[in-house]
């Protein structure tokens, strides 16, 4: 509770004076203008596209608002088996890095230098022309419209380049209805574009040598070998590989990316949910020979989502092949020549190939390519996968010595890391690295 100072109280008559000086003050400021209430119209996905073809998207924005908008920008973004195929004279062109789960993208600002009237529909007037790259497959267009001129990339992206041909305009549509008011809610839009195309998912295994007592290093390598990059949904790595280690080993070490269903059965993924062409990863396994076995051996394949792309199932599995004996040497081996492919390092369209989302999922953010037709990230297709199936124990050939399962909650959390949970860990472990 407040109290008064004494000789302090204000009689009604001063407070009513304070007040009407308030009230007259107030009535001296400016009115605030609304704030421009601009949407974009909902994009039609893109399937079919053949590499190397051109690609039309057609858009159009509204002006929701009461007052007539003097200058817009239209800004769109496309993922990386994409690019304008247009270049107009009122757009700046650049490129933003990968940054958290989204991709490297082609970036264009389009100013639009006219006064937008309430309540219309506008269109350009020419679809948007963008083209098909070679290495198309799952990928994304997402658009934005606003009052005012976005800022430069946070992500340290190119400078921009503005274009040379004639500048892209819009033109009155039709007076708005409520069916155009209600798809133009948002200020931002994105689709899926598909293209007829197929990347080659490629395993490569080792054959080492050693005596029992040993420690020897196995390096498996998944490559993609295009011509197409594949980008499946957010969260879900670029592909899932299954490795089993030959009888008579012990895992001293696994790679990051790698966790373990059993003492013999490890599950390994992608640091993101991209991987480009000629990109993939390489997993390490530093391995202690208990026993020696001639010619002990164990499995690389693929498991998890479905990889429709992929239609060459020769390189799809591959072999960790140990000879011990006491006539041979202990020693470490790289993990024999690779099919076809560079280094490793989850490829990304940011690290320009730091790791492989389906053509983005919608999105700019990006869809599964669990299905053929899915883009961008796609959705899913039936099929099964080529891999292993995960279970929590090992045949014969393939076990180790000592026991061959983990508990309960082992199982339980491998499983969960099979569905595609460990790309958050993998991240994590790959920040932590670098």
């Amino acid at each position: 509770m407040t109290h008064t100072l004494p000789g302090r109280r204000l009689s009604r008559t001063a407070v009513g004076v304070l007040a009407a000086a308030a009230l007259t003050g107030l009535g001296s400021v400016p009115a605030v203008a609304a704030e421009p209430d601009l949407g974009i119209g909902p994009l039609a996905p893109i399937t079919g596209a053949q590499p190397g073809s051109g690609v039309d998207v057609p858009f159009s924005v509204l002006n929701k608002g009461t007052d007539e908008v003097g200058k817009v920008w239209v800004t769109y973004a496309v993922t990386s088996g994409l690019a304008a195929a247009d270049s107009y004279a009122n757009c700046a062109y650049s490129t933003v890095p990968s940054h958290d789960e989204a991709p490297e993208r082609d970036l264009a600002v389009c100013a639009f230098d006219q006064p937008l009237k309430p309540g219309v529909v506008y269109v350009p007037d020419q679809p948007l022309g963008l083209k098909a790259l070679d290495n198309a497959l799952y990928d994304n267009v997402s658009m934005t419209v606003g009052a005012t001129e976005p800022g430069p990339s946070d992500g340290g992206g190119t400078e921009p380049v503005p274009g040379t041909g004639a500048p892209l305009e819009l033109v009155e549509k039709a007076p708005a209805t409520d069916g155009d008011r209600a798809s133009h809610g948002e200020a931002s839009a994105s689709a899926d574009v598909t293209a007829v195309n197929t990347a080659d998912f490629a395993l490569t295994g080792a054959e080492l040598e050693g005596k029992a007592g040993d420690k020897v290093t196995a390096t498996v390598e998944f490559v993609n070998e295009g011509p197409a990059w594949v980008y499946r949904e957010a969260g879900q790595g670029a592909a899932t590989v299954d490795v089993r280690i030959p009888s008579g080993t012990t895992v001293v070490k696994a790679h990051d990316y790698c966790s373990p269903v059993t003492r013999t059965h490890y599950t390994c993924g992608t640091s993101q949910s991209w991987v480009h062409e000629t990109r993939g990863e390489k997993y390490t396994f530093v391995l202690r020979i208990d026993k020696a076995v001639e010619g002990a051996t164990g499995k690389v394949s693929f498991t998890g989502a479905a990889r429709p792309f992929d239609r060459n199932a020769a390189n799809d599995t591959a072999e960790i092949v140990v000879n011990g004996g006491s006539g041979t040497t202990g020693g470490s081996s790289a993990g024999g020549s690779s099919t076809g492919g560079s280094p490793a390092g989850g490829s990304s369209a940011g690290g320009s190939s730091t790791a492989g989302s389906s053509t983005g999922g919608s999105s700019a953010a990006g869809s599964s390519s669990t299905s053929g037709g899915a883009s961008s990230g796609g959705s899913t297709s039936a099929g099964s996968t080529s891999g292993g199936s995960g279970q929590g124990t090992t045949d014969g050939a393939l076990a180790a010595t000592g026991s061959d399962t983990l508990p309960v909650v082992g199982l339980s959390a491998a499983a969960l890391i099979a569905g595609g949970g460990l790309l958050h860990a993998f991240r994590k472990r790959a920040a932590a690295g670098s």
